[in-house]
């Protein structure tokens, strides 16, 4: 279960996605305003690091972007930093490209392994918490054959209806306008 604070970010997600996207060398597209079109989070286990994967139109082109939060530095993983932003709540908060960091990768391939989906998100309100329906559904293919093992995860940086995986160990998703199930991620 995620916990939503009604908080400010300065810079905001959408502000840090925009600035860090041209200098990826995956994104060959033009730097433009990525704009949300919708959004899924996974849990931590241990209840530290946020993890939250968008999709934004950026020029229109839909890019995925996983990206997860923590109150301190990941060491050793500068390559992978997307920023810092002030949390209105939480403080600062360093945000990381997802796939470089190993809570991101563990959840993912949980999901994916255990046919798992998004999870309910509750916004915190003066009133107490209310649930928030996702914008983005998603849900992973299960894969029991790999117990154990530690996949790849392959992040779908730019995903397309009709579009399959080189594999059956899949995360597919639906948002507004996309009824049918597009590839967002894999384990190689």
């Amino acid at each position: 279960m995620a916990i939503i604070h009604r908080a400010t970010l300065v810079p905001t997600k959408a502000e840090l996605i925009t600035a860090w996207l041209p200098a990826q060398p995956w994104f060959d597209g033009p730097a433009a305003e990525a704009v949300p079109v919708g959004a899924y989070r996974f849990d931590d286990p241990e209840g530290e690091v946020g993890i939250e994967s968008h999709l934004v139109d950026v020029g229109g082109r839909l890019v995925h972007v996983p990206l997860t939060y923590r109150g301190a530095p990941l060491p050793d993983a500068e390559a992978s930093l997307v920023g810092t932003t002030e949390h209105s709540v939480l403080g600062t908060r360093w945000v990381y490209d997802g796939p470089g960091d190993p809570v991101y990768r563990d959840e993912l391939a949980r999901v994916v392994r255990e046919a798992d989906t998004e999870v309910r998100m509750w916004v915190e309100t003066p009133e107490g918490r209310v649930e928030r329906e996702p914008t983005v559904r998603v849900r992973g293919s299960g894969a029991a054959d790999d117990a154990g093992a530690t996949p790849e995860v392959v992040v779908v940086r730019e995903p397309r209806p009709g579009v399959d995986a080189p594999t059956a160990r899949t995360l597919v998703g639906t948002w507004a306008g996309q009824d049918e199930p597009v590839v967002l991620a894999y384990l190689a």
